[in-house]
């Protein structure tokens, strides 16, 4: 039950701030439910206690879809956003604004590029930004993919973003001692699972790499993104990750 809590807090704090930054609160939510339907913090923090007894309710409004609450909660440190349902039964993991569906783009220009842990050559003509987590299992099949494109391939290089999610507990120091040092082998060691050494630095870089992914909209690892800003979520065998980038 207790690693069901663990995940589950995961999920919604991983997911939360797309909520929370997508969506505005509705002008007209005062006068359609908020004169019937009432949450206060108290009962709002008696509902968090139930998956993070920690957990502490930092604010409350109506949620962007009817008949929902929007609540702001912070957790060991870090806040997310999660839903409850009027009748406050139910818990929402997101609401997914249809006119977002399709393909996810960014402005690849605004990636800080220099505080990526590089794979291939610095001058490669092609460069491939990933967001990846040392302790998802697809990225880390996509590593010794990524691993064969650029033995392959010497025109592309690829720009690895540490990005631990909430959900694997071990990864966030993990990526914190492969960034204090950009250390490769430590990067293979990493996705190889082996053990790693404490960090040697502070968690600056971890931070700025969670808050860049959280401005650009990924949710999710591995997350690729090519230099015309589209971005493919999950893993891609090298073949394939090689033509995508290539845009066939």
């Amino acid at each position: 039950m207790k690693k069901l809590l663990v995940v589950l807090v995961g999920l919604l704090f991983a997911s939360a701030p797309i909520v929370a930054s997508a969506f505005p609160p509705p002008q007209n939510a005062k006068e359609d439910c908020l004169e019937c339907h009432k949450l206060d913090k108290k009962d709002a923090e008696a509902i968090l206690k139930k998956i993070a007894p920690e957990g502490t309710v930092v604010g409350i409004q109506a949620a962007p879809v009817k008949g929902l609450w929007q609540i702001e909660a912070e957790v060991g440190g870090k806040r997310g956003v999660f839903l409850l349902d009027f009748s406050k039964k139910y818990l929402v993991d997101r609401i997914v604004p249809v006119d977002s569906l399709g393909p996810k783009k960014t402005d690849f220009s605004k990636l800080p590029l220099k505080d990526a842990v590089i794979l291939g050559a610095k001058g490669a003509k092609k460069k491939v930004a990933v967001f990846t987590d040392p302790d998802c299992p697809y990225c880390r099949k996509l590593h010794e993919e990524l691993k064969q494109v650029i033995e392959k391939r010497k025109d592309i290089a690829f720009y690895l973003f540490l990005y631990p999610l909430p959900s694997h507990k071990d990864a966030y120091k993990k990526a914190q001692a492969i960034l204090c040092e950009k250390s490769h082998k430590l990067l293979d060691d990493a996705f190889s699972g082996k053990e790693m050494p404490e960090p040697k630095c502070g968690n600056e870089q971890v931070e700025k790499n969670l808050a860049l992914g959280k401005q650009i909209g990924i949710n999710g690892t591995p997350a690729i993104i090519r230099e015309d800003g589209l971005i493919q979520g999950g893993y891609l065998p090298a073949d394939k990750l090689a033509d995508w980038i290539d845009g066939k």
